[in-house]
């Protein structure tokens, strides 16, 4: 029953009269769904978190509960989720600051706007997640003040603020002009060879990562501290410079992802002997067409594959890599911004994989298309078979020439026709693919959702398909996979009596 009920909660076609009934019965999973629903009114959303308090933030952040609805003792959830939005009373700032809760202090220390004194009791926290989130979040002055806090966990979370000034960015790095941590997440829960503060905040959460190590320099955390000040942009880029030979994997990753990387360095990251760092070189959108091009030659795929996705690659550059990467049906950014006179050639190439490339985009002018769609190489077909436009004839010829290779490809397209959907869930080559996609198509009809429906994977999927017969999305709700059931229950066409009938089951005493 609670998979019906959930399902029932996401129904479109529930009544408003049977929302409310079911708003009185709602566990936390059906409240859950309630609160998404875009009929819901503001009395039934103050019912619903008087009825689900986990719902409450949820509520708030769709924009059923306002300001005007909530307080912040009561929902201090709600409240959270208005103040992260911007929105709320300085007061209910105030208040969270000194919640008992260490989870909503963290919560709270992420929220844009805080009144000045609440940055200052947060910094304060005598918890250093809270102290860590608001230093990841907050602005430049209370970055710089946190810069110098005795935990390296903090500072950490100051290097990865974008806000921290340059000059206390590169003071991390270097730990010149900075007192030195006393605590970090290893040494913070185990005896140390110094005595600890009392009144120091303490990192009690999860355990540090494995292989994390403090022999009182706290290197694991400072190491992580490094790393992020050198990926952080606002980091002048001639301190980072002095790590690009460090034998530390990590920082020369770090540095791979800079938009400001000189040539020199640049052409040394593109030979580092770690594949980890050429990935994120190869994806870093500053890069120049030499790098581009001595990446296109790497052996290893990931790199290949990340620099098929950069938004400049050369086109030239890109074709070779449509040979030897293994991109997948996806448009990439570089084909998607393609001119006219490229997307001309590539369609025209003789290269298949060129075709294949300029086939995923589903904006081609009509003579191109056409082309494609007649191509002799199946892996075109297949890319160029869900582009919108294209004829009944049209389709039926790709699966004419291509057979199972292209069945999902045409069940996708948007002007299937009813007819051809029946006919492609019937064939007997069909690959378990054209099931799911006939089940999700709007065209699909009742006879071709029943042949979907026998399929185990392709159930779930006709089971929330609206031209599915009444009597059958009935059956389904009785069906052994929830994820079926649901479905079925939030099935539109679902009888409004079955509906009620359901409902009042719920609510029976």
């Amino acid at each position: 029953m609670q998979h019906i009920l959930c399902g029932l909660a996401a129904n479109p076609s529930l009544s408003s009269e049977l929302v409310d009934r079911l708003i009185s019965v709602a566990d936390d999973d059906i409240a859950t769904e309630l609160a998404c629903r875009t009929d819901l009114g503001t009395a039934q959303a103050v019912a619903l978190g008087e009825r689900s308090t986990e719902s409450t933030a949820l509520l708030a952040y769709e924009g059923r509960l306002t300001a005007t609805d909530i307080a912040p003792s009561v929902w201090p959830a709600a409240a959270l989720a208005l103040l992260d939005q911007g929105v709320g009373s300085p007061e209910w700032a105030r208040l969270l600051a000194e919640d008992p809760d260490r989870e909503r202090r963290e919560k709270l220390a992420a929220c844009p706007g805080l009144p000045s004194d609440v940055v200052d009791t947060l910094a304060a926290d005598p918890d250093v997640h809270v102290v860590a989130e608001l230093a990841l979040w907050t602005t430049s002055d209370t970055a710089e003040r946190l810069a110098a806090h005795p935990h390296a966990e903090v500072r950490r979370a100051v290097a990865c603020n974008e806000a921290t000034p340059p000059a206390v960015l590169a003071a991390l790095v270097t730990g010149e002009g900075l007192p030195a941590a006393r605590l970090c997440p290893v040494c913070d829960g185990e005896e140390t060879s110094f005595v600890q503060e009392p009144q120091l905040p303490r990192f009690d959460g999860d355990p540090p990562a494995p292989g994390a190590s403090c022999d009182g320099a706290h290197e694991s955390t400072v190491h992580g501290m490094r790393e992020a000040a050198l990926r952080n942009p606002a980091t002048p880029i001639e301190v980072g410079l002095g790590f690009v030979d460090h034998s530390s994997w990590l920082f020369r990753e770090a540095l791979a992802t800079r938009h400001d990387l000189p040539p020199q360095a640049r052409a040394q990251l593109a030979a580092d002997p770690a594949p980890a760092v050429r990935v994120a070189l190869a994806g870093n959108p500053a890069i120049d067409d030499a790098s581009m091009r001595a990446l296109a030659a790497d052996l290893d795929p990931q790199v290949r594959r990340r620099l098929a996705e950069h938004p400049r690659v050369p086109l030239d550059v890109l074709i070779h890599l449509a040979r030897t990467a293994r991109i997948g049906a996806t448009l990439l950014p570089r084909v998607a911004a393609s001119s006219p006179a490229e997307v001309e050639e590539l369609a025209t190439s003789p290269d298949p994989a060129a075709r294949m490339l300029v086939a995923q985009r589903r904006d081609l002018p009509t003579g191109i298309r056409d082309r494609l769609a007649g191509d002799g190489d199946a892996k075109v077909v297949k890319a160029i078979a869900p582009h919108p436009g294209l004829t009944e004839a049209q389709l039926r010829a790709m699966v004419d020439r291509h057979g199972s290779r292209v069945l999902a490809q045409v069940a996708t397209n948007p002007d299937a026709s009813p007819a051809l959907l029946e006919e492609l869930v019937r064939n007997e080559s069909a690959p378990a693919k054209v099931f799911r996609e006939v089940a999700r198509h709007p065209g699909a009809t009742a006879s071709a959702l029943l042949v979907c429906s026998a399929h185990e994977r392709a159930r779930p999927v006709a089971a929330a398909h609206p031209a599915l017969p009444p009597h059958v999305i009935v059956e389904l709700l009785a069906d052994e996979d929830w994820r079926v059931v649901e479905a079925a229950a939030a099935n539109p066409s679902l009888p409004p009596a079955v509906m009620r009938d359901l409902v009042n089951r719920a609510c029976a005493p």
